[in-house]
């Protein structure tokens, strides 16, 4: 028979264990992967760009271990909200309506929704001018363009899964434009050279949004890590490093801290 000293000392002992596995579990961060290059899977089938190398930075900073997965749009939410995993990371607009129901990091970038049309177009230079025409405008389900669409009846417009697939129905003559974050014409830019020869971006940029990290409300420790490390990383230049080394632009922008 265990005297009772020795079992308090070995339950105490495996209360620690379980604790500290718990403390260093490896965390699972979501991205949607069909925007170069903000996160796209490479030839070598890696998951790379702005974003993910962004969180690589971010967990070296807090100290977690991580695993990066590709989901698509459509199931980001929800599979956070269903603990699928435990944050996600896809250029996601902060918006009041979404923090309903979602926690978000600081920002990390600055955007917003621009136009594009196909090149040899010399008479679209806004919204307002597909809407005089009845024309028809393209965005993705579910994000920030779509709902600018949604909220003018008079605007015949179209849902895709995907921005590119939109975009390819621009170039073939279906749509007659495309609205979607800024960020969106740098895929093209950098990858599809023959179909950026082909689409330009007209007007100015329409809204101001900000990307930030979408986490549970129920994990405050998990985002003030994230929050801190951020901070830190806007403030030694590292986030505008990564934004130079992918190449974004005018078109996403890092934010000042306050």
């Amino acid at each position: 028979m265990i005297p009772c000293r020795i079992g308090w000392t070995f339950l105490v002992l495996f209360l620690l264990i379980l604790g500290c596995g718990k403390e260093n579990k490896k965390l699972v961060f979501a991205t949607d992967t069909t925007l170069i290059p903000m996160s796209f899977v490479g030839d070598d089938g890696e998951i790379s760009g702005f974003e993910p190398d962004l969180i690589n930075e971010i967990s070296k900073t807090a100290g977690f271990d991580y695993e990066l997965v590709n989901v698509e749009w459509a199931g980001l939410f929800g599979g956070l909200i269903t603990q699928k995993y435990d944050a996600v990371i896809a250029s996601v607009t902060i918006l009041e309506e979404r923090k309903k129901r979602m926690a978000f990091s600081i920002p990390y970038l600055r955007s917003g929704l621009a136009l594009v049309v196909r090149r040899d177009s010399e008479k679209i230079n806004s919204v307002e001018d597909l809407k005089r025409e009845q024309l028809l405008i393209g965005a993705q389900l579910g994000t920030t363009s779509y709902f600018y669409l949604e909220k003018d009846p008079a605007i015949r417009k179209k849902g895709y899964q995907a921005y590119g697939h939109a975009v390819a129905d621009l170039i073939k003559g279906e749509i007659d434009a495309v609205l979607g974050e800024s960020t969106g014409t740098l895929y093209y830019k950098n990858q599809r050279k023959d179909y950026f020869q082909k689409i330009k971006m007209v007007g100015e940029i329409l809204t101001e949004e900000y990307y930030g990290i979408v986490l549970r409300k129920t994990d405050p420790d998990l985002l003030n890590k994230i929050d801190t490390a951020l901070k830190q990383l806007l403030k030694n230049g590292t986030v505008s490093r990564l934004h130079a080394r992918w190449e974004l632009g005018k078109a996403a922008q890092v934010p000042a801290l306050d």
